[in-house]
């Protein structure tokens, strides 16, 4: 299974933000293990960097964190197709609608989120982390 991983989930993993944290981190782990294979937008690295950061107040954190997604994770271009592509979805949110067009010129099997209300209309179906977690240990 291929899929691309919301920001969220993974600040949840890398935060441990409770409750979530437990789910996030057994999607990692079935990725790590090669059941699944992950995917982040590269817009999502600049957030993960800025967020960790202003979170932990440590530029070295922050670092580590980026380092640690570009070892485990595929990271889908965002070019000028995908952001117009993005662009003709219509989404509220802009960076939602980049997250679909990279699942979809990438022909991901699946969007992880735990916003999926964020993804209202897409054309790539939305997932939980803990549902992508069933499926790969089934």
């Amino acid at each position: 299974m291929k899929v691309l991983i919301d920001t969220n989930i993974l600040l949840d993993a890398l935060l441990e933000r409770e409750p979530f944290v437990r789910d996030a981190k057994l999607l990692l782990e079935s990725i790590d293990a090669g059941r699944a294979i992950g995917y982040v937008s590269a817009t999502t690295l600049t957030d993960i960097f800025y967020i960790v950061r202003r979170h932990t107040k440590s530029v070295s954190t922050a670092t580590q964190a980026i380092a640690q997604i570009l070892t485990s994770l595929e990271i889908c271009t965002v070019d000028r197709s995908t952001l117009e592509q993005a662009f003709t979805l219509n989404l509220k949110d802009f960076e939602d609608a980049i997250q679909i067009a990279c699942a979809m010129s990438q022909k991901l099997d699946a969007i992880v989120t735990r916003d999926a209300k964020d993804f209202i209309g897409s054309r790539v179906p939305i997932l939980s982390a803990r549902e992508v977690s069933d499926r790969c240990t089934t």
